[in-house]
């Protein structure tokens, strides 16, 4: 399971996918089903990250389906919901919901519709919105995905949001892909309260060896329990630590071989049963037939699966 320091997560944290029907509506049973069998393998909730769609759920929805969590048992303590959006009285309001409904920490993506902006703007736009949910309770993970986003947050950044807000900001989800910007992170703000996530398992391991916190992963929604053994035991064998590390690396590989997200919710489907569960929101279109297949084949042969996946079907 996820484990909390004073002020700070750790662990493996996976964002989660919105699952829909087939006419294109949120699935809030496919949600806790999927949650609570991410949960039951040791890994926290990043719902409403990038690979949840988020961009693509309104505001209502997020709600909705946090609140849903909340009523079916799913504990506040595992879960860090995405709560950037480009507009302030909006992002105020569902990190507001989401400290008042007891979450653990809140992942917030910067206002990434204006490109080229200050740093000195994206101080203020944080700053803002935790001086107006005026609340203590808030741990702020800033998100940092400048391929997506085109809004770098830089160190400079972090160490005058530190200064300003303290505990606060409890840490970054490093999403660049350039393992020296993670370096970075790690020798400048690594500490009891503040946590380095890596974007990707594929920096687990030199995450955890340079005294990170674990990472915030895509393939967390289909290969939890591989992704969080190796946090747990990333320590215990070195060699042993190398093998699980290219084994999760070969299989992240095989599903970014195709558009990762209709990828996973066509793995998804494939082996719960149910076909819902391929369902993208515009603009993403599902896999196509020979994606499909030459998906489904590489994985079988990877010897890939969703351990009780059945659990995941709605009928």
């Amino acid at each position: 399971m996820t484990a909390s320091k004073p002020g700070a997560l750790t662990g493996v944290f996976s964002p989660v996918l919105t699952p829909f029907d087939q006419q294109g509506t949120t699935s809030a049973k496919r949600f806790i089903k999927h949650c609570r069998w991410l949960v039951d393998q040791g890994v926290g909730l990043s719902i409403f990250g990038t690979n949840s769609e988020a961009n693509s759920l309104s505001m209502q929805e997020k709600q909705d389906l946090l609140q849903a969590l909340l009523e079916a048992g799913i504990p506040g303590n595992v879960l860090m919901p995405g709560t950037g959006l480009c507009n302030l009285p909006e992002t105020v309001a569902l990190t507001s919901h989401a400290v008042q409904a007891g979450c653990a920490g809140v992942l917030m993506l910067p206002p990434f519709y204006y490109k080229g902006v200050s740093d000195e703007g994206l101080f203020r736009f944080f700053s803002t919105v935790i001086d107006k949910v005026g609340d203590d309770r808030l741990r702020l993970y800033v998100y940092h995905i400048p391929p997506v986003s085109q809004v770098p947050l830089s160190a400079n950044l972090i160490e005058r949001l530190i200064a300003r807000h303290g505990k606060i900001i409890a840490g970054i989800k490093d999403s660049s892909g350039d393992w020296n910007n993670t370096q970075l992170m790690l020798k400048h703000f690594q500490s009891a309260d503040f946590s380095v996530f890596a974007g990707s398992e594929t920096f687990l391991l030199a995450n955890m060896r340079g005294g990170g916190a674990g990472c915030i992963t895509a393939t967390g929604n289909v290969n939890p329990g591989a992704i969080n053994r190796l946090y747990r035991t990333w320590n215990e064998d070195a060699k042993a630590a190398d093998a699980q590390q290219a084994a999760l690396d070969k299989t992240r590989a095989i599903f970014q071989s195709v558009p990762i997200i209709p990828a996973m919710k066509r793995t998804l489907a494939d082996h719960s049963g149910d076909a819902a569960w391929a369902t993208v929101r515009p603009p993403l279109v599902e896999l196509d037939d020979a994606q499909a297949a030459k998906l489904s084949a590489a994985l079988q042969a990877d010897g890939f699966t969703v351990p009780n996946a059945r659990t995941l079907a709605v009928d």
